[in-house]
């Protein structure tokens, strides 16, 4: 657990005051006990030298024997517990043994005779009360008494010892009372200091504490915590400035949350992560800016429509989806995909929208079709789609105006509140999206006229010039084969000359429908130029495209043309070739279906005639 500020200072500054009162105790401790042996040192050096002059003057009046009398005496002085003296071996020699008390007892006794210095050291250890002092007195002649004329001993002998006991537990009393007040006053000036500090720091550790809370509410985005000025001094200045900071921080995320809200066109949450709802969005608007800098750079319209399916399923993770196309000349909606597969079947809308695009509520009103709340909004919705529990949200694409396409969002409840907070952003993505997708429609109908006949809406020379490789890939591709049919309307320049190029235009448009008419919708029809025409079907051999050829034919002849006010007759000449049969290059395949062309023109016209390498070894002569 971490201990907080406040905690952790008082926690240190007890530490120092328990160690400034340990030491300051050891102190107290050692210089009472160095007072006390000092004091011991100096009444038993007194008391020594009492006994000394004593006893010397008791020899020289002649009443050493009452020496013993002596000795209780001084014994019985205050302080002192124990006096006895100690012979040396030299006066032993001279003089005997002396009185019982006089002899040695213990090693110290031993040590001091021999070594002729005093011990003074407490009984029983560091803390005893009890005092010992043995001195030695040292022979002398100098003085003023001279030792030698009673001792026969050397200058300098140890006659013998005093040992004098004194009590110093009075003392030893008296200074662990003062210890003890020492460290009572030590202790209550700490105590007294701690609860100044803590007064001290209380604004410091409650301004902390109210900015630790603060930041914390700030990461869930929430800035509103204000921390209470409790001083004028720095920790006031803090509070102040954070306040400050906290102020310009939500002021500034509102602005921005405001700002982005509006160029989303959508309404800022009221509650919520600030600083994260904002980071979301304006990440979120970053990605659209790539997505518009990528479509631009797109090719087609196509390839648009794909990377806003990957945009759902991807960013936004909305797999069941759909996006169609209104196509404004049929008045219908084409399937661009469906749950991100380019070109599927409807399926979650009734046919009807395919047919007729104002069937799409969308279309109709322009407006988003919510159907989150109530899925009987849109008819059009699969009921299929309804009974299994499915939701709808139809985003439509404006185009000039218009609505150009829809992206319809399919549901489960689980998703409903995730779609409607990605709503936004989504009609952002497609904001971006309507322009782009309405240039490159425009420019597609541009390119597409470019390679439209724009008198009969076939497909021109143009178009098979940047198409005819495709045509062999595709053949290549599947192993079949592809036949080409030229024709030429025959005699057709009497009908200018006649009639006047209005009708010749007329007859030419008739003749045109008469050749779609009669050919698959994967088949092509091409003017190829004047009033000649190419037809080129796929996956056919040239058996069956004689045969389409002939049923075209006969069509034509059986045909009456409007010319101004009478109806007249014409017919056609068509050549044959077959890829690959014919040829292993298109170009040559329909050089060798015009050299047929011109075979049946010079047979007498009306007919069909099918390649053969003699209709071109002909053709080399000439």
């Amino acid at each position: 657990m971490m201990l907080k500020l406040q905690t952790k200072t008082l926690l240190a500054l007890a530490s120092v005051m328990l160690v400034l009162i340990l030491v300051i105790t050891l102190a107290s401790l050692a210089s009472f006990r160095d007072f006390s042996i000092r004091a011991a040192t100096e009444q038993t050096r007194t008391a020594a030298e009492m006994i000394r002059v004593a006893l010397t003057e008791s020899m020289l009046n002649g009443t050493i024997h009452e020496r013993d009398s002596l000795l209780n005496r001084i014994a019985q002085i205050d302080g002192l517990d124990e006096a006895r003296v100690i012979r040396g071996p030299l006066v032993q020699q001279q003089f005997g043994d002396g009185l019982t008390i006089e002899g040695t007892t213990d090693t110290t006794d031993y040590q001091v005779l021999n070594t002729g210095k005093a011990i003074y050291t407490l009984m029983g250890g560091y803390l005893s009360a009890e005092f010992r002092a043995t001195v030695p007195y040292i022979a002398s002649s100098q003085g003023d008494v001279n030792c030698l004329n009673c001792h026969a001993v050397p200058e300098g002998s140890v006659l013998g010892a005093v040992t004098l006991t004194a009590s110093v537990k009075h003392m030893r009393t008296a200074a662990l009372l003062t210890i003890v007040v020492l460290v009572g006053a030590t202790a209550l000036f700490s105590v007294i200091s701690l609860l100044f500090l803590r007064r001290l720091l209380q604004p410091l550790v409650t301004t902390a504490n109210e900015i630790e809370q603060a930041v914390r509410q700030a990461k869930t985005g929430d800035f509103s915590v204000r921390v209470e000025q409790r001083s004028n001094d720095e920790i006031g200045a803090i509070a102040r400035h954070f306040n400050s900071l906290s102020e310009g921080i939500t002021t500034k995320l509102s602005e921005i949350r405001h700002n982005v809200a509006h160029l989303i066109q959508s309404q800022p949450m009221a509650n919520g992560d600030l600083l994260a709802d904002t980071a979301n969005t304006v990440s979120g608007l970053v990605k659209v800016s790539q997505f518009k800098q990528a479509i631009e750079e797109d090719e087609t319209s196509e390839e648009v429509y794909q990377r806003i399916c990957e945009v759902i399923q991807h960013e936004f993770n909305f797999t069941s989806n759909s996006i169609y196309e209104v196509d404004e000349t049929k008045k219908q909606l084409n399937v661009i995909s469906v749950n991100n597969i380019a070109q599927a079947p409807l399926e979650w809308c009734n046919r009807d929208i395919t047919e007729k695009c104002t069937a799409c509520r969308a279309v109709r009103t322009g407006h988003c079709i919510n159907g989150t709340e109530n899925t009987l909004i849109c008819r059009s919705f699969s009921n299929e789609a309804r009974q299994n529990g499915k939701f709808y949200l139809c985003l439509p694409v404006i185009q000039s105006g218009g609505v150009g396409s829809v992206i319809q969002l399919v549901l489960e409840a689980k998703d409903l509140k995730r779609a409607m907070d990605a709503k936004p952003l989504i009609e952002s993505y497609l904001r971006e999206a309507a322009p782009v997708l309405q240039a490159k429609s425009l420019m597609a109908s541009l390119r597409e006229s470019t390679l439209n006949d724009a008198m009969t809406g076939l497909r021109n020379r143009r178009f098979l010039e940047e198409y005819s490789d495709t045509l062999v890939n595709q053949c290549k591709r599947r192993g079949t084969s592809m036949t080409l049919i030229m024709m030429d309307l025959d005699y057709f320049k009497k009908v200018n000359d006649t009639y006047g190029h209005d009708v010749g235009d007329s007859i030419l448009i008739d003749l045109a429908n008469i050749l779609k008419a009669h050919v698959r919708e994967s088949d092509l029809v091409i003017r190829y130029g004047g009033e000649e025409f190419l037809i080129i079907l796929p996956d056919t051999n040239s058996e069956d495209g004689f045969l389409v050829a002939e049923k075209i034919r006969k069509a034509v002849e059986e045909h009456q043309f409007q010319a101004g006010s009478v109806l007249i007759n014409k017919t056609i000449s068509a050549g044959v070739a077959d890829y690959p049969s014919d040829g292993q290059a298109f170009w040559q395949v329909l050089k060798y279906a015009d050299v047929s062309l011109y075979a049946a023109k010079d047979a007498g016209r009306n007919q069909v005639v099918r390649f053969t390498p003699e209709l071109w070894i002909s053709e080399e002569k000439y």
